[in-house]
């Protein structure tokens, strides 16, 4: 992707990268899994990636590190998912364009429809962390081939 961004774009590609977890990572899942219920697939996550940064695809995707998820988990509270009060979500990530990303008690995965958490209105997106992941895939791709990475 960086190979030819430069010369498709007209400036040179930010940070575009998968970060291996460190132990601080796997400290800070670790006490998320703790403190509220986080989907098995998105503790498993955090054991090994400490983040994604694809600041120049599209208007980038983000999936932040379980440091930041359980900061924005003790300072802001979980995330409402639906209308059963149990149902409640972590931000996980959020794409260049203002969107935030929620993982659902169940592993569901949604996205805002506005840039605001005050009263969300959410889209599900993808049925667990993994089909996530993979249309975050899908989107790197599609953004290689023609430099449009789709709507998610």
């Amino acid at each position: 992707m960086t190979g030819e961004f430069e010369h498709r774009h007209g400036f040179p590609p930010g940070t575009n990268r998968v970060r291996p977890a460190d132990q601080d990572d796997q400290a800070a899942a670790r006490t998320l899994v703790q403190v509220t219920p986080t989907p098995a697939d998105l503790a498993t996550f955090y054991e090994s990636i400490g983040d994604v940064t694809w600041a120049d695809v599209g208007s980038g995707y983000f999936l932040d590190p379980a440091g930041d998820v359980l900061m924005r988990l003790q300072e802001h509270g979980a995330v409402d998912v639906g209308t059963d009060q149990k149902a409640h979500g972590l931000v996980i990530g959020s794409n260049g364009g203002g969107l935030i990303y929620v993982a659902g008690p169940d592993g569901a995965v949604y996205r805002t429809r506005t840039a605001s958490l005050d009263e969300p209105e959410l889209n599900k997106v993808a049925d667990n962390l993994r089909q996530f992941l993979e249309l975050l895939e899908r989107s790197l791709t599609r953004f290689n081939a023609d430099g449009d990475p789709g709507h998610l």
